[in-house]
Formats: C-alpha cells, structure tokens, sequence
C-alpha cells in the first residue's frame, strides 16, 4: 500500500504546540518530505534552536506517522530557523540581526550582567547566532566576565565599523574595550553615553544574528530611552531578586518598557537562593518567590529562578562563565531552562505579533459604561463594558479544549467597569476589571472582531 503526502500532514496534525496553540502542519514547520515506498522522511523546522519541547515534537511526530498503514521507516530531522522580529519598525542600523533583547533591571547589584552573559552562551550552545552588547557604560563587566580585558576592536577597512570581538560561541562588544585602562572611571552625561550606545548599534559589524542580547545600566535613563528609540526592540527581559525592594524598584523599569511598547519577554529571579558547595542544599538568604510574584502581579511570563553559588563569581572573574565551565552545576542548568524558556516566549511573541492588522492608538474608560478604542488606522469602536467582560478569553472564561464559554452576559455585574489597562506587548491589551477579575488578554484581532 503507497504512502501519499496527505496522509502523513493529516497524521502530523495531532502534534499540537503548547505555547502556539496550533498543530505543527498548520504552522509550517513541515518541511523537505521525502515518500520513497513506506519510507517517510521530513524536517521540523522550529521557530528556535532553543525550543524546550523539540524532543517531544521529534518523538510525537515520529509516532503519529509510524501508524499509517504502508510506513516501514520514519526519519525526523529537526531544523530551526528563527523569525525577524516583526516589530512594524524597518531596522535599518541592524539589518542582519533578527531580534534584540534587552536585559534590564531597575537597581543594581541584582547580577544583570551575569545572566546577560550567560543566557547568550547558552543560546549559542542550543545552536543559535548570538551577540552580546554591553550598553552598562558606567560599569562594563562583560570583558572580564568573557575573559577579553586590556583588548581593543579592529575596524572593518570597508565599512570602517568595529569588529567584534568572538569568545565561547557569541560575538561581543562592549565600552570597556575601548578603554586605555580596565579601572578608569567614566564620568559622562547623559548625551555622551547615549551616542555611545548609537555607536554600537550602528557602528559594530554585528553580521547575521539570531538574537543580540543588550545588557544596559540599571534603572531607567537616558540610555534606556534612546535604545528604545533607536531601533526597534523584541522584547525585553528584566531581571531582579526576591526582596520586595528590589521588586518594586524594578517594576517601575518595566513599566517603562510597556509605556513605550515593547514586549516583556519574562521576568529572571536571580539570586533565588544560596546552594551550599558541601552539602548542597538550598537557603533562602533574602526572600523565596519574589520574582515570580511579581510576574503573577504584572500578567508577564516568570522565566525562572536561578540560585546563588559560589562557582558564578568564580567564573565570572576568570573569564569562563558558568554555563561553560560549569554546565551541569544547579546555576549552568538553571541559565540553560532560562533560555529556552525565553526563546519560547519571543516566538510567541513574534507569532501573535505578526498576525496584528492594526493596533489600539487610544483607550478610553472615562464612561462607566462604555470603553472606547481608537485605532491607529483612524478608526473608534465603542464597547459596553458587561459585553466585553463577558468575552473574556481567559481560561477561567472559555474551556480551552472545546472553546466552549463558561460565563454569560447574563451573570456579568451591570455596573461592572475596567480599572486599569495595560499592554502587553504589541499584540494584546490586559485589563483589570471591577469584579475582581484580571487574568484575560485580549488580543488586538479579537477587540478588532469583537469591535465590528
């Protein structure tokens, strides 16, 4: 019995992504099939090298297509090729690199730099093209922490941009290069390190990039607002640790990033929890849970926790970060989860993204009764606020399996109103309702269609 191509796409349908929602077929990923008898042969071409279920995938896939009648073999090549950002804004400083990550935090001494560096490493080790950047112009650790100190850049003799230096896998580039001494003190205004920051991102031959990790200062300052206003962002991850003064410090830096829209890849809990070298067991020296409280707070992912050893400074000072020199340490595994778990979301993100046709310009909660959207191609849509309540797409609204809906119109409080609405991304809109009720996102399309 002959083996046709329909019959293995139909089969393939069962294998569902869990951050996307779709079925592998329905989002292209199926590619390069080859049918030679009942030998079936195909690639699945991820969104990232990164993606944490790429193993279930190749071993569902393989499954699904071994029990069609006729298959004697199945060969599953898992490929990746990661999307450009598709942010609406042409990059024209960084055409080649396809999406930029800032790394933020609201204060200092939370170890930004440190998961700066070693989630690049172990986006390189998952098989992506990975810069780093560092825009920290008043504290440069990356050198030291990638063991590249008292070295200066060449320049391209063609397009006279700096060259980056390359070390465990990811080109780098950072303010401390350019110093004459590792130990002088900058002391800049706030013009000067910001054309600084211009300068690399125009001015460093970066090449072809699957991500460029920018680590920037703490807080919330000129050079923050001048890399969002400079080229066009993924998404951000901030990073911070479990002390409520430190989780309120850094909910204002991201709030930041949301007020001029770029998307909150995931929050980062450094510093969880200190791991013992001799019996290995974990103490909470400042709090436990913070980071991601502060996620469930702000409806942005929770990227994960990573604890407190003494191998990450050790590491950092001779140059060798833990995810090289010490990968199977609770840390090195840590960063490892950490950045598949963001590449995960920055697909989401740029999936939900692209599908965008237009975006809210204006919302307006002054009527109790009634929100008003204006939209950026001109348009205004008025939607009763019992109506939009009811809609919600949460799952404690909707059965996410049958998409039946577990509220009506009729058990939706008259009066009820929205309190606070934020953005989530470039792609949905979070509201806050009166009744208590905060958990649903409403995309961009679905106030579109629920607007007509």
């Amino acid at each position: 019995m002959s083996v046709n191509e329909q019959d293995v796409l139909k089969a393939l349908r069962v294998v569902q992504d869990p951050d996307l929602h779709q079925d592998i077929v329905t989002l292209g990923f199926i590619k390069n099939m080859k049918i030679d008898g009942g030998k079936v042969a195909f690639d699945i071409e991820m969104t990232t090298p990164a993606c944490p279920v790429k193993d279930q995938f190749k071993s569902q896939a393989a499954e699904a297509v071994k029990k069609i009648s006729g298959v004697t073999s199945v060969e599953v090549q898992m490929t990746s090729n990661v999307r450009q950002a598709p942010t609406g804004i042409k990059n024209l400083n960084m055409p080649t690199v396809k999406n930029l990550i800032a790394v933020a935090s609201g204060k200092g001494g939370v170890g930004k730099s440190t998961v700066s560096a070693n989630l690049a490493l172990a986006l390189a080790k998952a098989g992506a093209t990975v810069g780093l950047m560092d825009a920290d112009v008043y504290g440069p650790s990356i050198p030291r922490m990638l063991g590249v100190v008292g070295q200066q850049p060449d320049a391209d003799p063609l397009t006279k941009k700096m060259i980056p230096f390359e070390k465990h896998g990811i080109k780098f580039m950072s303010v401390g290069m350019l110093q004459q001494e590792s130990d002088t003190a900058l002391i800049w205004r706030g013009p000067m390190a910001s054309k600084l920051v211009q300068q690399f991102l125009g001015g460093v031959e970066w090449g072809d990039l699957d991500y460029l990790l920018i680590d920037l200062p703490p807080g919330t300052g000129d050079i923050q607002l001048t890399l969002t206003q400079s080229v066009p962002l993924a998404g951000a991850v901030i990073v911070t640790t479990p002390q409520d003064v430190a989780r309120t410090i850094t909910q204002k830096g991201l709030r930041m990033f949301q007020s001029v829209q770029v998307p909150i890849i995931g929050i980062v809990e450094n510093m969880s929890g200190f791991v013992c070298e001799h019996c290995h067991e974990v103490t909470p020296i400042f709090k436990k849970g913070g980071g991601r409280k502060m996620a469930e707070e702000l409806h942005v992912p929770f990227l994960g926790e990573v604890p407190l050893e003494p191998i990450i400074a050790a590491d950092g000072d001779y140059g060798v970060p833990t995810v090289a020199a010490h990968p199977d340490a609770p840390s090195g595994k840590s960063y490892a989860l950490i950045a598949r778990q963001m590449a995960s979301q920055l697909s989401i993100i740029n999936e939900a993204t692209a599908k965008v046709s237009a975006r809210p310009r204006e919302v307006s909660t002054e009527d109790p009764q009634v929100t008003t959207i204006t939209w950026d191609d001109g348009s205004t849509m008025r939607y009763p606020n019992r109506y939009l309540r009811s809609m919600c797409p949460c799952a404690q609204c909707v059965n996410e399996v049958t998409g039946e809906r577990l509220i009506s119109l009729e058990t939706i409080d008259p009066a009820v109103r929205i309190t606070a609405v934020s953005p989530v991304g470039r792609y949905a809109l979070h509201f806050q309702w009166s009744d208590g009720h905060g958990t649903g996102l409403y995309s961009f399309d679905t106030l579109r269609k629920l607007g007509e």
